[in-house]
């Protein structure tokens, strides 16, 4: 497998229609915004979509989400002492070693990095076990809507017997549920090759991060998104002659715009109310996918 030499920026334009990308949990689940009204999904919940699409395609994967898991491991130390060689070189303290065979073992440790801090049965008490940090090549920031978001919420109920006698009925279970009516999100990252080198991670690993991102959505549905209001419209991959690249990430990401040139009073519900320009660079390569 051939290692990852030039360096790689990438910006994906997403669309969300009567669904909520990110709730908050700290708000009544309510779709993310910032205080300016941008609607807003964060990079750690991109980077769980990821992992479960990379699960999908039949990748080792080490954060498992509970609903997720393929495995049948509790724990992320459960699943890390399913590794021989791995539980070796944590009993040897070589953590160069441990980190090496950590990437070698699951894509996302060396595509987006890993804390390992675990402490060993007989050592809690005393400090011990191991604390290995990975930094991994992979970054994402979190997604913004080009535009302000607007918020619907409704009132619902629930009226379930769940738990009364036959003859006695519960009352019911009052709730809101929250969804942003239309919004165009930009998700924008970056590949860096120097540390794609230090966790091996390959050409082809950046092959399945790109086919991950196109296809973010794909078994991804929810009472909260369900099947069909949430989509990569467009993958841009820009791929550097270099290892550290021919331009800032800022100026690549920057090269694709999205701009709003619909009636600011009308209701705006499609992509096409939008206008897409990419401003080349000169001697930089891009592949346009169309997402799923």
């Amino acid at each position: 497998m051939a290692m990852l030499e030039n360096k790689i920026d990438f910006v994906a334009i997403i669309t969300c229609k009567n669904a909520n990308p990110n709730g908050d949990p700290l708000n009544g689940n309510m779709p993310r915004k910032t205080y300016k009204g941008y609607g807003e999904i964060s990079d750690v919940c991109i980077k769980r979509k990821i992992r479960n699409r990379l699960l999908d395609m039949g990748e080792n994967i080490f954060v498992q989400s509970d609903d997720k898991k393929v495995d049948g491991f509790n724990s992320l130390r459960e699943r890390a002492d399913s590794n021989p060689e791995l539980k070796a070189a944590e009993k040897a303290k070589n953590r160069d070693e441990f980190a090496k065979i950590a990437c070698a073992s699951w894509v996302d440790v060396r595509s987006f990095g890993q804390v390992f801090a675990f402490k060993s049965d007989k050592d809690k008490d005393k400090g011990g076990g191991v604390s290995v940090g990975v930094r991994g090549p992979v970054s994402i920031q979190p997604a913004f809507s080009v535009e302000t978001i607007d918020i619907t919420s409704t009132q619902i109920t629930k009226s379930v017997n769940s738990e009364t006698k036959e003859g006695k009925k519960s009352s019911d279970t009052m709730g809101m549920k929250h969804r942003v009516d239309f919004g165009v999100y930009l998700l924008k990252g970056s590949i860096n090759v120097q540390l794609a080198e230090k966790t091996e991670f390959t050409e082809e690993d950046a092959t399945k991060i790109k086919e991950a991102i196109r296809t973010l959505f794909v078994n991804d549905s929810s009472s909260a998104r369900p099947e069909g209001t949430m989509c990569v419209e467009k993958l841009y991959w820009f791929v550097h002659n270099n290892k550290i690249g021919q331009y800032s990430s800022a100026k690549v990401h920057n090269s694709v715009n999205v701009e709003f040139i619909a009636d600011p009073m009308s209701v705006t519900d499609t992509l096409e109310d939008y206008k897409i320009t990419v401003n080349k660079l000169e001697g930089l390569d891009c592949d346009v996918s169309d997402g799923i």
